[in-house]
């Protein structure tokens, strides 16, 4: 327990002291981080449960919310998700996960983005010059986590991230760290995250290139000079979660589980999560939930969706999760996932 304590004193104190450092509470800082899309939630399962799931944490899905939670997993475990985000931008995102008993467990993860070329415009030419370019956004992660007794596990996950803009590109090392406690009260799960500590992002290439002309009053310099145009460095965006689930519904053919997460983002306001599964026979699940409570501005709010799930030969199970979440006036975002344990 003193060992747990320690690591939760200095989970708690890099944050503080992260947080002073970068959030100033009467500004929201949004827009403020690159790489956005590391805060798009990921699963179907937990965005339907509205984003709340640092401490339920037992799917593939976990190396996103809360790397430890991967210990929790017997087997092998795969999941594949697919996102309808906004503006018909749409990203694909890959988890999977091993437990190797004594010796903790490993997990994998793989996010891209799947955007159509845009024609290339300019003020001479604003319907195209026949060019086209492409945006992608991608991440790769390899996660560790394993219990330190029966009740705690500690979990990481360095990651490479990405973006590639037209002829630039940008890319960033960062680590997630998580905890998950099994509290001494039934059916109480504590848990605490912190995602994308890591390094800034700064965009560079070829579209950065110019003509210049350091003298344009002048008639007898060069007014061809190649110049490149200065970028600046952005953060990630850190955020730390911590989170609670209760199950006051657990037997054979009936589970409830309850949860919520309190986020601390570096580029946005405070704010809550809240969700609830309801599974019959763990066969069929129903979910819902609501994002962003308490967040000023949000567009985000309900969300829901249904799962199902189908045990083959042995403990091979398929499982098939939809999402449906509120957008505002972005209208929604839809999630699919497959999965398969075994």
């Amino acid at each position: 327990m003193k060992r747990i304590n320690l690591i939760i004193m200095l989970l708690t104190s890099f944050v503080i002291i992260n947080a002073q450092q970068n959030f100033v509470s009467n500004v929201s800082k949004r827009g403020t981080t690159a790489a956005p899309f590391l805060s798009i939630s990921q699963g179907a399962r937990a965005t339907a449960m509205g984003s709340a799931f640092v401490a339920v944490a037992d799917d593939p899905s976990t190396i996103f919310w809360n790397p430890s939670g991967i210990a929790k997993i017997p087997g092998g475990s795969v999941v594949f998700d697919h996102t309808n985000w906004i503006a018909d931008i749409k990203y694909n995102f890959l988890a999977a996960s091993y437990n190797l008993g004594d010796y903790g467990a490993v997990g994998v993860s793989f996010l891209s983005s799947s955007i159509e070329d845009m024609a290339v415009r300019t003020i001479d030419s604003p319907e195209g010059t026949g060019e086209t370019f492409g945006v992608t956004d991608a991440y790769f992660s390899v996660a560790y986590a394993i219990n330190l007794t029966d009740n705690f596990a500690i979990g990481f996950n360095p990651k490479f991230v990405m973006q590639k803009i037209w002829r630039t590109t940008a890319s960033a090392f960062a680590i997630d760290l998580g905890v998950i406690y099994r509290t001494p009260f039934d059916g109480i799960m504590l848990a605490m995250s912190i995602s994308n500590f890591g390094t800034k992002m700064k965009l560079d290439g070829n579209s950065t290139l110019v003509l210049y002309d350091p003298d344009p009053n002048s008639t007898g310099n060069n007014g061809q000079i190649p110049a490149y145009l200065q970028t600046d460095y952005w953060e990630l965006p850190l955020n730390f979660r911590v989170g609670l689930s209760y199950d006051p519904i657990k037997s054979d053919m009936h589970k409830l589980t309850i949860a919520l997460d309190a986020l601390h983002p570096a580029d946005d306001y405070e704010s809550i999560n809240l969700g609830a599964e309801y599974g019959f026979n763990d066969m069929f699940f129903i979910r819902g939930g609501y994002k962003s409570l308490f967040l000023k501005d949000s567009e985000e709010s309900f969300t829901f969706g249904a799962g199902i799930k189908q045990t083959f030969i042995g403990n091979v199970a398929l499982k098939i999760d939809y999402s449906y979440g509120d957008f505002g006036r972005l209208k929604n975002v839809q999630k699919f996932t497959v999965g398969v344990n075994f």
